[in-house]
């Protein structure tokens, strides 16, 4: 029998014991296993140490006082890499299993950075097992996953933070602050895109010699999703199929909304609707390389309805220039990880007459009338616009978005506290509008959602993939 990611989850080998209840099958929650004093080092280890696992290592071991211990992936040539790249002077514990880091009691934080459809499952089994958990955006795979991550999360009272980490750069931070200030004014459109046009900027990473069924554990990797024979691709190029990742708004549109949601305090759209095709890169992926969706954000407390459109396109051979764009009643704000541009520009009370209007139309005696109105309606310093302002801002050359994201991490880690920057409520409100952008891609459907209560109200359609899943 091939063993699934949820009978991995459930059954555990002895040297998980220390994580399991008598009572329950799987892991027990061990809510603050252990208190970290300002002095004492976190250790922790990395699940999935492929691009972004390398690089994610990488930015937490930026912090003082963080220490690599293990490391977990499913291609043994990576486990290798890890060894020669962070172990050097020291041993690092390497497996395919990620049960084994779970179980060491010398682990105390976790970073998964797996292939989308993992990312649920290890977050919970870690939350269990006492770890504090940094989870890679989109949080969860479907929208049926994110509120048992939440409530794990909140049953073990450990912390985690989930990784889009633009939102801690010194642009993003200065952007919020303008927003709140009203710089803008009402915002009424936001607009944002992440163009590409390269083989490897659409996801056609490199594949190993060495790939085959040895040095790959291709069961492991599926887990419940649909099997299938080995194939190289599916393993390193996972972004590209619907059974393991969630496409470009999983990988691209959650770093837009997750900008947005962070600068404008919105909990996020009540509708969305995404077109867009597979229009160049058609090497076998089911995943669109184009894709415009349109949400709709209600009025609320922080601010007042508006529409947001983002875009992404693989194959743009123009001008390639992303940015994210708000724009109020008084002026926008245009920014990217590492730069803003405010233009403010506010109109006069009053209206004007003249040029491309009506009242070239009148006859004259009215035209007299309308002046003399108009006159005593605005006096002349109703009649001057205030002049428009620009205003640049430039990230410092040592801002590290980055590694900052990983020091709110860690700095809530030792103060024991589940406050961070983007914790799982703040992650799933961001990870949910793009996975109803899949959802509405594929079914062709609007996809309504209720941002506050984070449920889907016309969940009568459910997600192809995961119906399939629970087939099996």
């Amino acid at each position: 029998m091939t063993t699934t990611r949820r009978s991995f989850i459930k059954t555990l080998s002895a040297a998980s014991a220390l994580a399991a209840a008598p009572t329950l099958p799987g892991f027990a929650y061990i809510p603050n296993l252990k208190k970290i004093s300002p002095n004492d080092k976190i250790r922790i280890a990395t699940i999935g140490m492929g691009i972004q696992g390398n690089f994610d290592t990488m930015a937490a071991l930026k912090t003082p006082g963080v220490e690599l211990v293990a490391v977990a992936d499913l291609y043994d040539g990576r486990l290798q890499h890890a060894k020669t790249a962070f172990g050097k002077d020291k041993s690092l514990f390497t497996t395919r299993d990620f049960r084994e880091v779970l179980a060491r009691p010398d682990v105390d934080a976790v970073l998964v950075v797996t292939p989308d459809h993992w990312h649920d499952h290890i977050t919970i089994a870690a939350l269990k097992a006492g770890k504090h958990v940094y989870c890679e955006k989109p949080m969860v795979q479907h929208l049926n996953e994110g509120k048992a991550v939440i409530d794990a999360w909140k049953k073990s009272g450990k912390t985690m933070q989930v990784g889009s980490q633009r939102i801690s750069s010194a642009a993003f931070q200065e952007a919020k602050r303008m927003v709140q200030a009203g710089d803008i004014g009402e915002i009424n459109y936001i607009e944002s895109n992440n163009d590409r046009f390269s083989s490897i900027g659409a996801w056609n990473y490199s594949v190993p010699p060495d790939a085959s069924t040895q040095t790959v554990d291709w069961d492991r990797f599926l887990g419940d999703a649909p099997k299938r024979p080995f194939d190289a691709n599916r393993f390193f190029r996972w972004r590209n199929y619907r059974d393991y990742g969630t496409g470009v708004a999983g990988d691209l549109f959650v770093h837009l909304i997750t900008g947005v949601h962070y600068v404008t305090n919105t909990m996020g759209p009540t509708r969305i609707f995404s077109s867009g095709n597979l229009a160049y890169w058609k090497e076998g992926r089911d995943v669109p390389d184009i894709m415009t969706s349109i949400m709709d954000y209600p009025k609320t407390a922080e601010h007042n309805a508006f529409q947001m459109v983002l875009r992404v396109n693989f194959a743009n051979a123009g001008r390639i220039n992303d940015v994210t764009r708000i724009i109020g009643n008084e002026g926008q704000i245009e920014f990217s990880e590492n730069n803003l541009i405010l233009t403010k520009k506010k109109l006069p009370i009053a209206p004007g007459y003249g040029g491309y209007d009506s009242f070239f139309t009148f006859t004259e005696p009215v035209q007299q009338e309308f002046v003399k109105q108009y006159d005593a309606k605005y006096p002349p310093d109703t009649r001057k616009a205030e002049p428009a302002k620009e205003v640049r801002f430039e990230s410092p050359k040592d801002d590290d978005p980055h590694a900052k994201h990983f020091a709110d991490f860690f700095k809530n880690v030792r103060e024991g506290s589940q406050g961070t920057i983007e914790d799982p409520v703040f992650g799933f409100r961001a990870a949910a509008p793009v996975l109803a952008c899949n959802e509405s891609y594929f079914t062709q459907k609007v996809v309504n959602w209720d941002p506050v209560t984070m449920t889907q109200t016309n969940a009568g359609t459910k997600s192809p993939q995961k119906v399939m899943a629970k087939k099996k």
